[in-house]
Parts: C-alpha cells; structure tokens; sequence
C-alpha cells in the first residue's frame, strides 16, 4: 500500500462519510496528504487532514479524526490507527500490505515516479545563456546541471518541456570580445574594457586561420566585424560542446540580434502601444511598468535612437508566449536581482499573470575548495574556474550531481578533495554505490538461482524492510515536490536517504542463502525488494542527469 492508495482511500471515506449525513456539507478535497511520521513508534505512515478539513465541515479535529479513524481501521491492510494530539492520524499497515509496494516498483520500472499530472502544460525552461565571451564558468555549469535536471524533472510529470538557450549576440559585450580578439591578432594587449585569458589567443588564431583574406590588412572597421562574426561563432561552438559533453543539449538556441533584424522588437512596442502601457517623454519611448508594481518606468527607446536592454525582454517574452509556451521559466544568475521587478511588470503590462506565465529563480555563485581555500586553476580563462576545469578534475557524474544536490539559491560551496574520493563522503559515490551493489545482488542472486518466481510480502517484515519500503513508497511525491517548487535538490537529498536505508537493509537481511543452504521463499520475496530499491536509485539518477554504474 502507498502513500497514494492512503489518501484515495481517505477521500473516499471523507466522500461516504459525507454522504450518510455523519459529515455536514463542505468541500471535499481530491486528495489528501499523507507524510511519514518522524517517529517510526507512532506508525508507518501520518495524516493531519482532519484538523485540515474540521472548521469547513463545522466540526472540531477531534471529532472529525474520531470517525476517519473508525473507517480507515478497516481499509484491508491497515492494523491499527491512533489519534494523536488534536486530531493527527497515525497509521500502522501490516507486512504484507507494506511489502507489495516491492513488487509494484519492479514491474512499473522506469515509469515508477512519473506521473500525468503536468500532462498538457508548455513550458520554456531557458537556462545557462551565458555570453559567448568566453569558456562557460561555474555559474554557468551550475544552472546547466540545475536547469536540465528541473527539464527532466518536469517531464517526469507530464509535462512538455524546450530547454532553450538564449544567445547574447546583440550588445556591447560582443563588441567588447571583437575588440579583443583583434587586438590579440595585432599582438597587442587586450583594451581595458575587454576579455583575458589565452583563449581569447585561441580564438583570435582560429578566426585567422579560417579566414582566406588578410584580415589584419583591413580597416580596423571591417576587421573587427570578421572577428565578431566569426569569433562569437567558434566560442559560441566551445560552449555547445561542453554542454554537450555535460549531457546537456537545447532544443532551441535563440538568437537575440534576430529580435532586431525580424521586427519583433517593433511588433512587442506596438502591442503594448495598443494596450496603452507607452508614452513619450523627453524624446525617449518608455513602458510604463509602475502600473504594475516597478519601483520606476522603464525606457524603451532613448532619445538617441538607440533601443535600451528591455526592449530585447519585451520581444523575447511576446516571442515565447506567440510560440505557444504557458509557462516561460527564466534561471538567471544572482546579479540578475534587479531584474525581476521590471520582467514581471512587463509580463503583466501584456496581461499575463506573473508567476504563473513568467517565472525567475534566480541562482547563487558557486565556490571551489580545496582543502578549505578557494581554487583557482583554469589556463585558458585566466580568472575565473571554467565547467571543463571542474569536469577535468572530478568527472561529469560528480560534477552534476555537486551543483544540483543544493538548492539553486543559496551559495554553494564544491569540495574538489571530498568530491574525488570513492568513499561513503562522497554523496554521489555514495548514492551510485547503493545503486551498483542492488545490482551485484541481483547478480549473485540469479548465480545462486534466486528469482522472482514467488513473492511473499507478509516476509518483509524486519524493521529494515520496513524502513526501505517507507521510504521507497516516497519517490513519486518528492518527485512532484520538486517540479512544482522548481527544486531539483529535493531528488539528490532523496537518493541519499534510500541509499542510506538500502545499505541498512543489506547489512541485517540477506537476499541469498548461506552457503549450501536452499534458497526459500524469504529469499526470492527479498531479491524484489532489492531490485525495487535499484529501480528507484535509477530512475532518481535518470532525473539529476547521471549515470547509474553496473559496479563500482
């Protein structure tokens, strides 16, 4: 019995109850909530409906959990039911009822965790977009690992996701790194405001070499524009690559400047023109995003004829919504903070609903360490610690599941040293490990000719069993906890606490007979479980992007 079969059960009882008249007239909930007791003494599973439920039904909690409690008691599978406190239900199953869930996780396999509830919503996810200036840097690996495990976790769900990049190729960052790369083909040191880093020297020797005219012989003007087109082409394509080699690939690479050479930009002013959000003041074209909650307008057009930043927002966001996408959801860096106010005024100046069509998570810097001090050791970026840099020195596994196991915003801190150990302090060693011994099991088993021709689960009755069906029972809501809280960590923190059960479980219980002894029946009712606990290490795993090892 699951958490899920708990609450539909429930509802059905809340619906009966109801309908003998015992229950006055109230809204009656789809589906309840059901959680694990933080004591294993009070029972398997807890529920706090009916101190939830009792004020709109015009009774006390007591009362109310007093009738549960007498209907629930009899559902088939559960022993006992205790009202604690004011009206909190705590529910003891019995072995067998706890135990199915063993065989229902083998046999649903890669679907055990997903759900339909998403079914029908698109979504633009866009993530990492970093400026093709340069090697992608931590931040941007963070949001990489962060944004394509949110992708998948949402999909989990139902959901139709585009993992989109948007490519910074319209601004005074890309004249910047032209500027740079000519200079660096003359010999000459980077200007002041310009980039650093020998891969600004790579870069430059490339475009040259690529490039059948002197391009050094021409006028600084038509030189840089050379460097410009195809130097943001060759770093643009380095980023592809890492990304790609970090397991994350795009559906779309949407290209800013296209906002300017389409119209786009003019159509989103005329839109909003129309919906009466502009006006003109001292020559400039401005929104007017204090209607909806900006601490200032917003210029759109300045007086000098040149568009301001948002107006490449405006476009990008009415291109997102004529594409057909329900929900736009932004990762941006921490220095995008200011940014939130004006994005979500221009969503609502369109006559959307912030926060449900627009959302920003915004996310924290990441810290390498080693031995307590930061690290700086990239070649090619001079300054700063690339994705490559971090993927060279601990692998793309640890690297991704580093930067996803922590929420988005708060400071993340990489121990290069703990992160490189094959030892239980490493959390995704730790976690592969478990995965990788449920399948040397199975393999031992199948030697020993231990199969899954019976299952008993009354005999998963060890207070371990118990434990690693609990907390198997769990992947499905932390699962959905995740995708509507847009955390991705909640799965990693999840895998950590099954693989913590699962070696628990090994130690005290053995899928295998001793040695010569016959295989029994509590033997072949055990190797299900262990393959339930693999199939949820795995598909977890499958969420965060990372591999589950056959052995380790």
């Amino acid at each position: 019995m699951t958490p899920a079969d708990l609450s539909a059960a429930i509802v059905r009882i809340l619906n009966g109850l109801q309908e003998s008249g015992a229950l006055g007239a109230g809204q009656l909930p789809t589906e309840v909530v059901i959680e694990r007791p933080k004591n294993r003494e009070h029972g398997d599973w807890a529920t706090n409906t009916a101190l939830q439920l009792a004020k709109s039904f015009g009774t006390n909690p007591r009362a109310l959990a007093e009738l549960m409690a007498a209907e629930l008691g009899q559902v088939p599978g559960v022993t006992k039911v205790d009202i604690a406190g004011p009206g909190f239900l705590n529910i003891t199953l019995d072995a067998a009822a706890a135990g199915e869930l063993a065989k229902l996780i083998v046999e649903a396999g890669e679907s055990y965790g997903k759900s339909s509830e998403l079914a029908g919503s698109k979504i633009n996810l866009e993530f990492v977009s970093a400026n093709p200036t340069g090697p992608m840097h931590l931040g941007g690996a963070r949001w990489a690992a962060v944004g394509d495990s949110l992708a998948r976790v949402l999909e989990a769900q139902g959901a139709a996701v585009t993992r989109e990049y948007y490519f910074n190729d319209h601004g005074a960052q890309i004249d910047r790194f032209a500027r740079s790369l000519l200079a660096r083909a003359r010999g000459l040191e980077a200007p002041e405001d310009g980039y650093g880093g020998t891969y600004i020297q790579d870069i430059a020797d490339r475009v040259m070499a690529g490039t059948a005219q002197d391009v050094l012989a021409l006028p600084d003007a038509e030189a840089q524009e050379i460097f410009r087109a195809d130097g943001v082409e060759l770093m643009f394509g380095e980023i592809r690559t890492s990304l790609h080699d970090f397991g994350v690939d795009f559906d779309v690479y949407f290209h800013e400047n296209s906002l300017y050479e389409s119209g786009a930009v003019q159509k989103a002013i005329a839109r909003l023109t129309e919906l009466g959000h502009m006006f003109e003041q001292d020559g400039a074209l401005w929104l007017r995003t204090t209607t909806f909650g900006d601490d200032r307008d917003r210029v759109v057009l300045k007086s000098d004829g040149d568009y301001a930043y948002i107006a490449g927002d405006i476009a990008y966001y009415l291109d997102k919504r004529e594409r057909g996408f329900e929900q736009c959801i932004y990762l941006l860096g921490a220095d995008h903070h200011g940014y939130i106010q004006r994005m979500m005024a221009l969503c609502a100046a369109f006559g959307d609903q912030p926060g449900f069509n627009l959302e920003i998570l915004i996310g924290q810097m990441v810290n390498l360490l080693r031995d307590g001090e930061p690290v700086r050791m990239s070649k090619r970026a001079g300054t700063v610690v690339t994705m490559e840099d971090l993927v060279d020195a601990v692998g793309t596994d640890a690297a991704r599941y580093a930067l996803a196991r922590s929420s988005a915003n708060s400071q993340l801190d990489i121990d290069l040293e703990q992160l490189s150990k094959k030892t239980n302090d490493n959390p995704v060693f730790y976690v592969q490990y478990a995965q990788a011994r449920t399948r040397q099991v199975a393999n031992n088993a199948a030697s020993l000719g231990v199969d899954h021709s019976e299952f008993l689960p009354a005999l998963l009755d060890h207070p371990t069993e118990g434990e690693l069906l609990a907390k198997l029972s769990e992947l499905p809501r932390v699962v959905a906890q995740a995708a509507e809280y847009r955390e991705p960590h909640r799965v990693a923190r999840y895998l950590e606490e099954v693989a913590g059960s699962y070696h628990r479980w090994y130690d005290n219980c053995r899928v295998t007979p001793l040695s010569g002894g016959p295989v029994e029946s509590v033997h072949r009712t055990r190797l299900w479980l262990n393959d339930a606990a693999g199939t949820v290490l795995r598909n977890g795993l499958a969420l965060l992007g990372v591999s589950a090892p056959e052995r380790m």
